[in-house]
């Protein structure tokens, strides 16, 4: 029997998970612009509370405190870009992020690693960088490489070593996530434009980008507040991903871990886009349970990963590309 196609009918190509309705999303954007306002973020940068304060927020300098207007948070969400490009060496490994489209990197910042030639188990070095990028660029389900592991031999300039690592080693975009602060920042993008030739190709083609946690709760520190700082006057992309604890340093439910989850990003994204408007940046999240038995945050909880599927509802509402830990 034939059966006709139906136009109009809205369908799941794939397994999804709805943690919230619209309206209840709506209800964790409210509260976060209350949050914002009414709270409002400690800021531990004196740049970052010069732009805060010349866009037009409240700022207290005694205190390193900041509170951000409803407008200049839904303005910030508006002008920043949803569709990203994360370019690789070469077209064939380029990623575009933007609503609805999934692609996978490796973990990162790992500091303890299994020998893969001996069995032992170690504190991470810089040849480990090395060999995990050199991995990830021959897996071809891994579209983005993030700095999976930290270089603990390393004694001096430890990003840029990493950098060095991981750069020479893998063809696909480079996505740190151990940057030490503004500095290293700049330095990073050098070394990335000395491959692609120059700062101006490297904002066309942008073969790195960032990743910065700000503090759980509602704080954005001084490295943090300079990294977001320096990717928008580069013009690079800068994932501002939350690590914070449900129980510990966020409530205990969900829903209200998204509150400040979602306030601690938005901050970062409005210094983002109060330095440069329209500059690249992503929602990102590892936010998870905190374990009161053994007092560790469990990355591979169901919580994290029912997080992650309220962080990603959040994002798409607002048409930002979004990041999120997995389970």
């Amino acid at each position: 029997m034939y059966r006709g196609l139906q136009p109009g009918i809205s369908t799941f190509e794939g397994w999804g998970l709805n943690m919230f309705t619209d309206d209840e999303l709506y209800e964790i954007h409210l509260a976060t612009l209350d949050v914002l306002q009414n709270y409002g973020v400690g800021v531990h940068c004196d740049e970052a509370l010069d732009i805060f304060e010349n866009g037009g927020a409240s700022v207290d300098r005694e205190r390193n405190h900041v509170k951000i207007a409803p407008h200049l948070v839904e303005d910030a969400i508006r002008s920043a870009p949803s569709t990203i490009l994360l370019a690789g060496r070469t077209p064939e490994y380029d990623v575009t992020l933007q609503g609805g489209r999934v692609g996978f990197t490796s973990f990162g910042a790992g500091v303890m690693v299994i020998d893969p030639f001996t069995g032992e188990y170690r504190e991470s070095n810089k040849k480990d960088v090395a060999a995990t990028a050199l991995a990830c660029d021959a897996l071809a389900n891994v579209d983005i490489y993030s700095s999976a592991v930290v270089a603990r031999d390393v004694e001096y300039a430890t990003d840029l070593n990493e950098a060095e690592a991981f750069l020479t080693n893998t063809s696909k975009h480079c996505h740190h996530i151990d940057l030490t602060g503004g500095a290293g920042a700049k330095k990073f993008f050098e070394m990335a434009a000395v491959i692609v030739g120059g700062m101006d190709k490297l904002r066309e083609r942008p073969l790195v980008s960032a990743l910065v946690c700000p503090t759980s709760p509602l704080e954005l520190h001084t490295h943090t507040a300079e990294i977001i700082i320096e990717c928008a006057k580069a013009g690079l992309p800068v994932d501002v991903l939350s690590m914070a604890m449900s129980g510990a340093s966020a409530p205990v439910s969900i829903g209200g871990t998204l509150v400040t989850h979602n306030a601690e990003v938005l901050a970062g994204i409005v210094l983002n886009q109060l330095t440069a408007k329209g500059s690249p940046v992503i929602y990102g999240s590892s936010t998870t349970t905190f374990d009161l038995t053994y007092a560790t945050a469990p990355v591979g909880a169901p919580e994290l990963g029912m997080i992650s599927a309220g962080v990603v509802a959040l994002a798409r509402k607002y048409m930002l590309p979004s990041y999120v830990a997995g389970s």
